[in-house]
């Protein structure tokens, strides 16, 4: 009986210490910590939203517009910066449409009622806070605005987040597609072949993934105007320079890399993105890391392509195009320093 018990204690024992290996313990206290992370990135970055410098024009006579800036400029909190220019009225408005400015001031000269153009199409939040402001210091001068948004919302898209939530799709679709095929093949290091087959795979799916995307945010859900193709192409590229990212992570630091990448992406990515709240928005930290992570230029480039025409975009494509090509030469690198240097041992196989 004595043995069977202590049989019994020490196989529990043993079955509760190989439940909690030290690795597994270490996956789980890094599981926490990106929990934490995930928390603190979000409420830090979206509890509090308020206009930051948010760039705007104020059109009106030299006299006029020069006390106008000092008062727009001067307001507390420096929520906007008129200091930027426009020649005229038309100007000003091709600006707003341009992306160049956030909104533009018309003063009458001959009267107490001005214009403001805005466009919600870049962020419904965006074109409210600015609105408010100017509305509240026309307010104290007893003066009126009427708003005009020159690139309003679709119907079928709520405050201009369809955009948004496209691009989350997109990045999540990008690393669980390399996490699935990392995983896929156990413990075995990716040698160069495999990483290049695991590549193509990526691509593959990135623009299955681009076009069903862009296909159910514009015909299906009537979600996002804009041209299928162009938001189609977005889509691969978003999806391939998330994966890539990842595979890339996974090959530098095994398992661990999927975590990684999910902080880079989604913990730091999405809530600096400027989709619930533009980055005029948003504190420094999250405005400065936006526009150069994924989702950030992702989003910008998707709202450009619904209601911009295009407009605006080289900038965040070029830095989507570093993500993929980065990621994708990494991926290769590191599989490369892996792969056995060839030889006779090496031709031999017992398999």
């Amino acid at each position: 009986m004595d043995r069977i018990t202590g049989y019994g204690i020490g196989d529990s024992r043993g079955e509760a210490r190989g439940a909690v290996t030290p690795r597994a313990a270490l996956l789980v206290f890094g599981v926490l910590l990106l929990h934490l992370a995930f928390i603190t990135s979000y409420l830090g970055a979206l509890h509090d939203p308020e206009p930051d410098r948010v760039p705007v024009a104020v059109v009106a006579a030299e006299e006029v517009r020069a006390e106008m800036v000092e008062r727009l400029d001067g307001l507390p909190g420096r929520p906007l910066d008129a200091t930027r220019e426009a020649d005229d009225a038309d100007d000003a408005r091709d600006r707003v449409a341009r992306r160049d400015l956030d909104g533009a001031l018309i003063v009458n000269d001959a009267g107490a009622a001005d214009l403001l153009y805005v466009a919600s199409g870049a962020g419904t939040s965006l074109a409210q806070a600015v609105t408010e402001v100017v509305t509240e210091a026309g307010r104290e001068q007893d003066r009126t605005v009427e708003v005009v948004d020159v690139a309003p919302a679709a119907d079928g898209d709520s405050r201009s987040l369809s955009a948004f939530y496209l691009i989350i799709g997109w990045c999540v679709g990008g690393y669980l597609c390399a996490a699935a095929l990392a995983i896929s093949a156990g413990a075995r290091l990716a040698t160069v072949r495999r990483a290049m087959r695991r590549l193509a795979v990526l691509a593959v799916y990135a623009v299955a993934a681009g076009v069903g995307g862009a296909v159910l945010a514009g015909p299906v859900l009537d979600a996002l105007p804009g041209r299928v193709v162009a938001l189609a192409g977005l889509g691969a590229l978003v999806v391939f320079a998330t994966g890539a990212f990842t595979l890339a992570l996974q090959g530098l630091f095994g398992i661990m890399g999927i975590g990684l990448a999910i902080l880079v992406v989604v913990v730091l990515g999405n809530p600096s993105a400027g989709g619930a709240y533009p980055y005029p928005l948003l504190p420094p930290f999250w405005q400065a890391i936006g526009p150069v992570l994924i989702p950030g230029a992702g989003t910008w480039t998707a709202r450009s392509i619904a209601y911009f025409d295009g407009q605006a975009v080289l900038g965040p494509l070029l830095v989507l195009a570093a993500w993929a090509v980065a990621g994708a030469a990494l991926t290769l690198f590191l599989a490369r320093l892996r792969t056995p240097a060839r030889s006779p041992l090496n031709e031999l196989s017992f398999a």
